[in-house]
């Protein structure tokens, strides 16, 4: 009798997370990137991150592993940042709808991951992606696929936090580290979508804080994106904290009243 809760052998020890975001995985995905208050990015970036440019993104996917494990749907939702002189992405808020696809983003790169709902439906020419958390609808778009365009290969770097609170609810145990996670991304079947993006307003996911200024680009396509990460620097605890709601759902704002 195997004891499957036992200690693995060596060639056991395999960390699958890495190894899933380093493999070709092909999701569908919606897109939204629009102009925004520079001031705004500014309040919600931890040091030491700076703003870069007065722009924010939104992506709505679904996602299949190929590996018998179902379709599952995935949201991003961050702002332009700089760290130094690397320009990137600070990810506020990125909904999943399955513990595995949220614990193995938070544990290994820092991920803001939460459990949510998240769908892209097509009917035809007519799409509809949406995202929603514990109740509240917080996005969605609404349009028609138009022509096909192409989208270029980018790279990319994203920022993220990785941190753990301590056990005696007062700070952190470790200092946290400031993760930069390294993406390629490809896509393929793109498409311009002719429609609008909504921000819905939530007491306990507010990204309709972020102002929704001028469309840049609303598109659709099918990505493919490959990933590795490492810690760059430790960062004083002090300068997360104040931060730490972005992470962990504040529950009572549910009961406040006017």
């Amino acid at each position: 009798m195997t004891v499957r809760y036992g200690a693995r052998p060596p060639e056991g020890q395999r960390n699958r997370e890495v190894e899933a975001t380093s493999a070709q995985i092909w999701s569908t995905a919606v897109t939204a990137v629009w102009e925004t208050d520079l001031e705004v990015i500014r309040e919600v970036l931890p040091p030491p991150l700076e703003p870069s440019e007065p722009r924010a993104r939104i992506r709505f996917a679904t996602v299949n592993m190929g590996t018998g494990i179902p379709v599952f749907g995935a949201g991003w939702f961050g702002v332009r940042a700089r760290h130094g002189t690397q320009e990137g992405e600070y990810a506020l808020f990125m909904p999943m709808t399955t513990e595995q696809a949220t614990v193995g983003g938070r544990e290994t790169y820092g991920e803001p991951k939460k459990i949510g709902a998240v769908a892209i439906d097509v009917d035809g020419d007519e799409i509809h992606a949406h995202m929603e958390r514990m109740g509240f609808p917080l996005a969605e778009v609404r349009g028609t696929l138009g022509a096909p365009i192409d989208i270029a290969a980018r790279d990319k770097t994203d920022f993220y936090f990785k941190l753990s609170p301590s056990p005696d609810g007062k700070g952190f145990d470790t200092e946290p580290a400031l993760v930069h996670v390294y993406r390629h991304e490809e896509a393929r079947d793109g498409r311009a979508i002719d429609g609008t993006l909504v921000l819905h307003d939530s007491p306990i996911d507010p990204i309709a804080d972020i102002p929704l200024g001028a469309l840049v680009s609303l598109e659709f396509a099918h990505v493919t994106t490959s990933q590795h990460g490492e810690v760059v620097e430790r960062v004083p605890a002090d300068w997360l904290l104040p931060f730490v709601h972005q992470r962990y759902d504040d529950l009572s704002v549910l009961g406040k009243k006017d």
